[in-house]
């Protein structure tokens, strides 16, 4: 009941990712969990994969995108909505808003990847072009927002991002309600805290863990100073998990997550491997980065950790830009 309670206290609650799943219900994919007893035999647990790559758009943003576009009023939602994302949220938010018949503007950095940038232009969102830094693309929405009166989705600090991403949990632990513990890719945050805070309402006992690249390990860092932390750069191959927790996620990432596993590139690389040869399922390396966790020695070696024995991992999108892959496949 405490737990309960508590959760409340957050942008978004059991009850509001119950609501986001009524609304986005018509629209999305219950995306299958698969398993593999080569991988489970190999990482020395049972292992359970939410195929988010499998979800519309290709990742999970499109939860949240659709709850953000459906939950607006029609005086709200006629003038459209503005966003800034170098990917998986763009192409969401894109098809979301085409879905309901009303414009979207997209700013997206120049060094986005090819083939996210083309899933917006396939949706029919409107790309505007920003400089790769994160204060160009906040003032490029603040001047599309100006111009066109609609309404900002930021990619993960809104409630109703939150909320729609925390249907993932509810699915989840219908379908393998054993899980002892989840394995969530972690960047701006909005899919951990949405799953943290559903799963943790329907099972306090769970734990949830962040899977974070060494190079871009803010969230471990905020996690170790009790308090946001940015970093000047981050350095990863993990495209997805590039940017930093913001102001309603980071409470839930703070309470609610138990810990953060840092993992090195070469161990997304060859997770991403994995999950091509063994389960059949094309994964981006933001997508990977959960099994390269549950594979790593600091997750192996850990004995805190021993008795987490069924293990929910969130293959979080499935965008992958072929080029890059070919090329880290054969470094």
């Amino acid at each position: 009941m405490e737990e309960a309670s508590r959760i409340k206290k957050y942008a978004a609650d059991i009850t509001s990712i119950r609501e986001a799943q009524d609304r986005i219900k018509p629209f999305i994919h219950k995306t299958p969990v698969l398993s593999s007893e080569t991988l489970s035999s190999i990482s020395g647990r049972k292992l359970y994969f939410k195929c988010e790559c499998f979800q519309k758009g290709g990742a999970f943003k499109f939860r949240g995108a659709c709850n953000a576009i459906f939950s607006l009023a029609d005086d709200q939602a006629v003038k459209g909505v503005v966003t800034h994302s170098s990917g998986n949220h763009a192409a969401a938010l894109a098809l979301a808003a085409k879905l309901r018949g009303i414009p979207a503007y997209i700013v997206i950095p120049r060094n986005a990847p090819k083939c996210k940038v083309e899933n917006v232009l396939r949706y029919g969102g409107q790309v505007i072009w920003s400089e790769a830094t994160m204060q160009s693309r906040e003032s490029t929405a603040s001047k599309i927002l100006q111009e066109t009166g609609g309404v900002l989705v930021h990619p993960y600090n809104d409630g109703r991002i939150i909320s729609g991403q925390g249907t993932i949990s509810l699915e989840l632990l219908e379908q393998a309600p054993h899980l002892d513990t989840i394995i969530v890719p972690i960047s701006g945050g909005g899919l951990i805290s949405g799953v943290a805070l559903a799963a943790k309402s329907i099972n306090p006992a769970i734990r949830i863990f962040a899977a974070e690249p060494q190079g871009a390990n803010d969230a471990a860092q905020s996690k170790a100073a009790a308090r946001i932390i940015t970093l000047p750069e981050t350095n990863t191959i993990a495209d997805g998990l590039r940017a930093f927790l913001g102001d309603l996620t980071w409470p839930v990432v703070r309470d609610l997550v138990d810990d953060v596993i840092n993992v090195e590139d070469t161990e997304i690389i060859q997770a991403m491997k994995l999950c091509y040869e063994i389960l059949k399922v094309a994964v981006e390396p933001s997508g990977a980065i959960g099994l390269a966790a549950v594979l790593s020695d600091s997750f192996r070696k850990n004995p805190v950790w021993n008795d987490c024995k069924h293990i929910g991992i969130i293959l979080s999108g499935g965008n992958v830009d072929l080029g890059m892959l070919w090329d880290s496949f054969r470094k």
